[in-house]
């Protein structure tokens, strides 16, 4: 069975490539859970699954550049915005899906860090919307 550690994650954040300005990100999917017991369910509880409710974690290394993580986000925030994932660079293949999504920019933190440590912005921002899975 294939492993795959993560070294050459893909993302996109409003079209803009800032994989090489993100140290970590987590696409969670869960449903809410909707229990559909009845009188007549006299063993255990039935349940179904209801809607989806999808966020997305990122960490990035801070930038001030022209283009980069804070020209980027900082104009985004309250807004939605599209977001594309790949698990292992640009190509989206079987072995390479592509996730995209549309997420809303609910938080941004412009700077954070201590004395010589690296100036980072911790984000969830939660998707709004289905997300599309894609290999080909």
């Amino acid at each position: 069975m294939a492993r795959l550690v993560l070294t050459n994650a893909y993302v996109t954040i409003n079209s803009v490539n800032l994989s090489d300005h993100i140290a970590s990100i987590t696409l969670t999917t869960t449903d809410d859970v909707i229990d559909t017991t009845a009188f007549s369910s006299t063993a255990a509880r039935t349940r179904v699954a209801g809607l989806a409710d999808n966020s997305v974690a990122i960490e990035f290394h801070q930038d001030y550049a022209t283009s980069s993580v804070e020209a980027t986000i900082y104009p985004l925030l309250g807004s939605t915005t599209a977001v594309v994932v790949k698990p292992n660079g640009s190509t989206t293949a079987a072995d390479n899906p592509s996730y995209s999504f549309t997420a809303l920019v609910s938080e941004w933190t412009p700077l954070g860090g201590a004395v010589g440590e690296l100036a980072t912005a911790s984000v969830t921002w939660p998707i709004s919307g289905a997300i599309t899975k894609a290999v080909s």
